[in-house]
Order: C-alpha cells, then sequence, then structure tokens
C-alpha cells in the first residue's frame, strides 16, 4: 500500500522525497491513491480498469477536485481528470483544501524550508529562467517606452474576465508573519478553479484594484507567472513566509526573475529617512554620504535589485523612480515549464 505513495511521487518527479509520499498519504485515501495512479481518464474508463462503478468514480472525482489532487482534462472525449503535474501545483492546490489539517500543513512547512531550496538549485539548472517574475508596483516608471501590458498589474485586472481572492499557500503554511492571509489574486480560469473549489472569493475588479494598493502599501512584492500574459495569477509575497522569495533571499536562486525595471534615487532630492532601506528585502539599498558634509542617502545596489518598486510607494520625498533596465523580450512569450 505504500508503494502507492512513492508512485504518485514519481509522477510528480519526487520519488526520492522523504516527505512527498508522506503528504499524498495524508490527503489521498488508498482507494482514492489508486484512482489517482489511474489518470487521466473519465468515470468510465477508470471505472473500467479498477473494476467499481461509474458512480463510486464521478464521487471519488468530486472528492479528489475538492482536495486539490485532480485537474478537469478537456482533450478526451468525454473529457475526464488528471492527477497534478509537478509539485509546485500540488503545493498550492492542496494546501487550500478547506479541511487539510494542521500536520498537514506544517509537513508541507517542513517540505518547503529542507528539500525546496535545493530542488530549485536543480530545476534552475536545466531551465533558462525562473519560473516566476515580479511585476513592479503600480508607480510611475521612468523608461523610453511606457510600461507594457505585460508587467502592468492594474492593466491584467482591467482586461479580466473573472477575478478571485485565496489564501497564500506559503502564509497558511509557514504562519511566520501578519501579513495579509487573503492576498492571492486569481484571473479568468485560474479564479474559475478557486471559485469551483470553494477554495476562493470572488472580486470585483474595484476590489481587486483596492487588494492591490493595500499589498503595495503593506510591503508585498507582486509576482506572477513567468511569461507575457498576466492571466493567471498574482501573488503578493513576503520574505518571511514565501518559498520562492526565500530562495532568491537565501541563496541567490533566481527561481524568481527581477522585473524588466530598476530602483534609481536621485540624491538631491532623498532626505535619508532610510524608509526605502527598511522596505527592501533584497538588501538592493545602501545609505552612502552624499556631500561629503556627513548626511547619509540612499543608494541603489543595481546587482541586487529585483525592480519590484516597494522603495518606492512609501519614499516621502519622490526620491525614487523605476528605469528600464531590461529590453521587452527579457520576459519570454512562454512558460519555460
Amino acid at each position: 500500500m505504500e508503494d502507492r505513495y512513492l508512485e504518485l511521487a514519481e509522477r510528480i518527479g519526487h520519488g526520492n522525497s522523504e516527505r512527498i509520499p508522506k503528504l499524498f498519504k495524508m490527503v489521498a485515501e488508498p482507494d482514492e491513491a489508486e484512482i489517482l495512479l489511474a489518470l487521466p481518464g473519465n468515470a468510465k474508463e477508470v471505472a473500467e480498469k479498477l473494476g467499481r462503478s461509474e458512480e463510486e468514480i464521478n464521487r471519488s472525482f468530486e472528492a479528489l477536485f475538492h482536495k486539490g489532487l485532480v485537474f478537469p482534462y478537456f482533450k478526451a472525449d468525454p473529457p475526464g481528470y488528471r492527477m497534478v503535474r509537478e509539485v509546485v501545483q500540488f503545493h498550492d492546490a492542496t494546501i487550500l483544501w478547506p479541511e487539510a489539517p494542521r500536520e498537514f500543513l506544517d509537513l508541507w512547512y517542513e517540505w518547503s524550508v529542507v528539500e525546496w531550496p535545493e530542488f530549485a538549485r536543480t530545476m534552475l539548472k536545466v531551465l533558462p529562467q525562473g519560473i516566476m517574475r515580479v511585476i513592479p508596483v503600480g508607480v510611475t516608471v521612468e523608461a523610453d517606452s511606457h510600461v507594457l501590458a505585460f508587467e502592468d498589474v492594474r492593466a491584467a485586472i482591467e482586461k479580466a474576465r473573472n477575478l478571485a481572492v485565496t489564501p497564500c499557500t506559503c502564509r497558511r503554511s509557514a504562519q511566520k508573519c501578519d501579513h495579509t492571509l487573503e492576498a492571492c489574486l486569481q484571473i479568468d480560469r485560474a479564479a474559475d478553479y478557486a471559485l469551483a473549489r470553494g477554495t476562493g472569493r470572488q472580486l470585483t475588479k474595484d476590489e481587486a484594484l483596492d487588494l492591490i494598493r493595500r499589498t503595495e502599501e503593506e510591503g508585498l512584492v507582486h509576482c506572477t507567472v513567468n511569461r507575457k500574459s498576466i492571466d493567471q495569477v498574482i501573488c503578493n509575497c513576503c520574505p518571511c513566509c514565501c518559498q520562492m522569495l526565500d530562495v532568491v533571499i537565501k541563496y541567490g536562486s533566481n527561481v524568481v526573475e527581477p522585473s524588466r525595471f530598476q530602483a534609481r534615487v536621485d540624491s538631491e532630492l532623498c532626505s535619508g529617512c532610510e524608509i526605502c532601506l527598511d522596505r527592501c528585502y533584497f538588501g538592493a539599498v545602501e545609505m552612502v554620504e552624499s556631500n561629503g558634509g556627513g548626511d547619509l542617502t540612499a543608494r541603489i545596489i543595481a546587482e541586487k535589485c529585483q525592480g519590484c518598486g516597494l522603495c518606492r510607494v512609501t519614499c516621502p520625498e519622490e526620491a525614487v523612480t523605476l528605469v528600464e533596465i531590461r529590453p521587452q523580450d527579457y520576459v519570454p512569450e512562454k512558460m519555460a515549464v
């Protein structure tokens, strides 16, 4: 019976993991594990494979969908279901399982601390770029060209068909801060999925824009899937809980790519208040003597700046701007995985 859970872990590339088989075991009953291993397929196909009734399989499909273990599969006729494809999807979907016990969430957090950093480094050896990217906050950007649609949070919200918000999966499992928990903005099909599962709350466009404004003021970093369309999710991330930002900050692994922009400080305007120093999670701000008279002003350490713009949001002197430093094709058309 334990072999079933090991095989499920192998299916998502984690057969050598100590914790992933245990997580599958905690979320899937033995008969549900058998169904997962029989996918992809529809109820009739799976019922024939396992010698069960279609009614029983359909009930199990509903339970597995609710738990975040299966997704609708439309490539076949009639449509069916497929199991989670990879570990990040497994993480994000099952942590939002409404009935997830605390020990399940704790084990996910343990995985993110112990196993995830090395897996992320290994993954980046074979991928041309990180799987997520930073989106600059909604502030004026000094650039030769205007901010483009694929890096404009507000434009993505305005053109969205459907919007929902879900709890941040990293904060739900880590519980290391008091930042806003309900902070992950789901867009279009991702919103449809969250609402169908009962893991998200529908938002109007005005409510979504208000969420973005509040998270910027709170000091959360906007991140999205690293491709030219913002049509899936906008995460609002903190460094204390986010498993993606954690490996960027601690290990320099660019699983999250910086935006196309970089902060710049006008030393003539800077009052040396150090608010930006406190706001920067990436250690990209330093205080330096600016005029030889002992006064300190902020300076950006270029190689550390992720171009998130959080330093700009609360600068009382408006001394910080964002400058375009990377070409438009830096953001790929399609995700690397």
